[in-house]
């Protein structure tokens, strides 16, 4: 028993050795590595001042095409997604009964017009000067018959006078005046018989006319029959309203359409509209032609630029906002209705803002937020930040960061908060 107790104690200080090794590794593998990284500094400047919304963008104009006739399709010449020059065929319907009223119009108008210049030519007149009845060849001839007898009438009457004075003288036998009477009677009757003639051919002429105008407006309605049927011919080809794409095309050729069906529906997008749902506090801020950028997620690295061009003059009572709508100018099409969009109404004046390198920040993809760590005394920090947009190489911190302070730029993976850096020289 002694024995063993000595041995034992003959042992302790060894065991004590060996522990007081083991105990000095292990300190010194918990002593974290220092990481050598580069930094650059969260700087400050003077950027636009500006307040972000999003929005969709819509297109400038959208139109449902329906057709002017009713009709069986007989071409589609676009499809879907096609993009169209104002006045190109977009649909055309069978054409060949507007085309048969269009000829039967085109031979009515003929017929009628050479009718029209035979009773013109009757009458002497074109249409063109005032009517005069009396310049009728019928009246004009009728006049001088008139004229006529009536020069005759008063020679009569002069030489019966002349008969009945020599009677009185006796210079002359009876029987001589009776006959200088009865041919002055004769001679009036044919005075009242040219005037009747004369009076007739001016109904007549007068008639005529009527008949010439009563032509003329059935012409009228002639060549109004061969505007509509022109129109209908025209009617059955369909052309596009402007420059635009085809979005949808419900129909084929076969099918028969009424006025009431969609033929096709195209979007002008060579300009797009932007509307914005703002709060009521910037409705004091928002002026016409103010500049609008926006990014899509099309184009991430690309901005787009617009203007303010409405404003909602009232604010919805239930949500407090406000819309107002900007225009982008879409030369290339590259921007298409529906795309969401974040835009920056820019506003008079400048802010501070903080920008970083983009290789600063890393995005946490477990809790779905942008990361960067800030080196204070040997020591990084790590910061959970708010990203504005990009510039170049550079991002703006719009939240989680004040400025000045210095950043890592490598190393993101193996550093943690409160791990020992060593700043690159």
């Amino acid at each position: 028993m002694n024995r063993l107790l000595l041995a034992g104690i003959a042992l302790l200080p060894l065991f004590t050795a060996a522990c007081g090794k083991n105990e000095t590794a292990a300190a010194s593998q918990a002593i974290p590595r220092k990481l050598t990284v580069a930094t650059a500094h969260a700087v400050t400047r003077t950027v636009p001042a500006s307040f972000q919304e999003t929005g969709t963008f819509n297109p400038d104009e959208t139109s449902d095409i329906a057709p002017l006739v009713a009709g069986r399709v007989i071409a589609t010449p676009v499809n879907v997604g096609d993009f169209v020059k104002e006045g190109q065929i977009i649909c055309e319907l069978d054409h060949r009964d507007a085309q048969l009223r269009l000829e039967q119009a085109r031979a009515q108008l003929t017929e009628g017009e050479a009718a029209l210049r035979q009773m013109q030519s009757r009458i002497g007149w074109n249409g063109q000067a005032a009517f005069d009845a009396g310049a009728v060849p019928e009246a004009a001839a009728a006049r001088a018959n008139y004229e006529s007898a009536q020069a005759q009438a008063r020679m009569a009457a002069a030489d019966a006078k002349r008969y009945e004075n020599l009677v009185a003288t006796g210079d002359v036998s009876r029987s001589a005046y009776e006959k200088a009477r009865t041919a002055q009677e004769t001679a009036e009757a044919q005075v009242n018989a040219a005037r009747q003639q004369y009076e007739a051919a001016l109904n007549g002429a007068r008639q005529s006319h009527a008949a010439v105008e009563t032509s003329q407006a059935s012409l009228d309605g002639v060549r109004a029959q061969l505007a509509q049927a022109e129109k209908a011919l025209t009617d059955t080809t369909i052309l596009a309203p402007y420059d635009g794409y085809i979005t949808a095309r419900p129909v084929a050729a076969g099918m028969y359409v009424a006025l009431t069906n969609k033929i096709a529906t195209i979007v002008k997008i060579g300009v797009l509209k932007l509307q914005l749902q703002t709060p009521e506090q910037r409705a004091a801020q928002v002026k016409l032609d103010m500049q609008v950028t926006a990014r899509v997620a099309a184009f991430p690295d690309r901005e787009f630029n617009g203007k303010v061009t409405a404003v909602n003059p009232s604010v919805d009572p239930g949500s407090r906002i406000f819309i107002l709508e900007a225009r982008f100018d879409n030369p290339g099409a590259q921007l298409r209705p529906g795309m969401f969009a974040t835009a920056h109404v820019l506003l008079p004046g400048g802010e501070n803002a903080v920008f970083v390198p983009r290789s600063a920040v890393i995005r946490d993809k477990t809790t779905d937020s942008y990361q960067l760590f800030t080196i204070e005394n040997g020591t990084a920090h790590l910061r959970v930040v708010v990203l504005g947009d990009a510039e170049g190489d550079q991002v703006r911190i719009t939240g989680g960061l004040t400025g000045g302070e210095t950043v890592a730029l490598g190393h993101q993976g193996e550093l943690f908060d409160g791990a020992p850096v060593e700043v690159k020289g």
